[in-house]
Formats: structure tokens, sequence, C-alpha cells
């Protein structure tokens, strides 16, 4: 098939999957579960999905819009990643979201799964991944965010907070060394 690439899939997968942190979230989840009530998972996934596909075809055509091009915007995707993975690495909170007055899409599908982070990172793997991989992607991420939003409870259980905390910082790491490697393939492309 013209333009699938298992290897692509995989790697933007990876990145999705770090950014969104669905698993590091869950405790997140779980407080909105418990304050608000039930999740509706489906609706929340689907809008999620929703969500980020428009941004990854519109994303690019608001930038030239404004005047930005795609090598700028992966640059500046690049340091919002990093400080994502220091957050994820550190435990600390650079960025702090108000208080979610309920547990319908706004909170979850935005801006806890295609929040600022993600779209940055959409764009930024635009620059670098054909788009048909991007969507294979991004829809296997949002098929693994209703299955996180369905069992959270159950996977916080089986995890324990310890669990939770390791998963977060391996995927920190991860994060850190795509944001370094998306920096070094774009920051040529603003001095040509």
């Amino acid at each position: 098939m013209i333009g699938f690439d298992i290897r692509e899939i995989v790697t933007v997968s990876m990145v999705l999957f770090a950014v969104i942190d669905i698993i590091g979230t869950i405790p997140i989840i779980i407080d909105l579960r418990a304050k608000f009530g039930h999740i509706e998972s489906e609706k929340a996934s689907l809008a999620s999905g929703a969500i980020m596909i428009v941004f990854l075809f519109i994303g690019e055509e608001f930038l030239n819009l404004i005047g930005i091009d795609v090598n700028s915007f992966a640059v500046a995707g690049s340091f919002v990643l990093f400080f994502l993975a220091l957050e994820m690495i550190l435990g600390i909170r650079l960025y702090r979201d108000e208080a979610a007055s309920s547990a319908s899409i706004v909170p979850i599908a935005f801006p806890l799964v295609a929040g600022a982070g993600t779209m940055t990172t959409l764009l930024s793997l635009k620059a670098e991944f054909q788009t048909i991989n991007i969507i294979v992607a991004i829809i296997l991420n949002i098929i693994l965010v209703y299955i996180v939003l369905k069992s959270s409870a159950k996977i916080e259980r089986m995890l324990g907070e310890n669990g939770l905390g390791v998963i977060r910082k391996t995927f920190g790491v991860v994060l850190l060394a795509i944001a370094v490697k998306l920096f070094a393939a774009n920051v040529k492309g603003l001095f040509v």
C-alpha cells in the first residue's frame, strides 16, 4: 500500500502516546470520575480523535495564514515536547490548567488528550512523516485512550502508584530524546 510505513506508524504512535500520556493522566481521570460521576469514554475518545485529525489538516494552512513555516513550528514544538518530558521525568508541573468544572468532553478530550502539546506535536510530526501514517497513529492512540478511559480504575489497581510513576518517567525519557531529534531535524531549515 502506497504511503503506509509500519516503522513510521510505530514511531508516530509512540510519540503521540508519550505526549498524550493517557497512562500518566489516569490519576486525573479518576479524580474527575470521583468529582463528576460517569465519564463518557466513547464521546471523549471520538472528540479527541476528531480534534487531532482536523488540526492535522488545517493546522498548516492556519500557520501559513499567519506567516509561520512548518520548520519554525516544529522547532517550537520540540521545546514544548522538551518541557513536557521534563515534567514527566522530574514529576513537576511547569504548566497548570484551570480546574475542570465538569467531566464532559472539555476536560477529557480537550485539553487532557488533544491539548496544546498534542497539537504542536502533530504539526511537528507532519514536517517529518507522511500524513496517512500520522492518521493511523492517531486512530491507534484514540483506541488506546478509549480502552484506558473505560478501564482506568482497573489499571490503577493493577499498576499501583509506583507502577504508574515508572511508566510516566520511562515515556518522559523517550519524549525527551524525540524532542532533541525533532529540534535537530528542523533547526537547519530555519537558516536556509
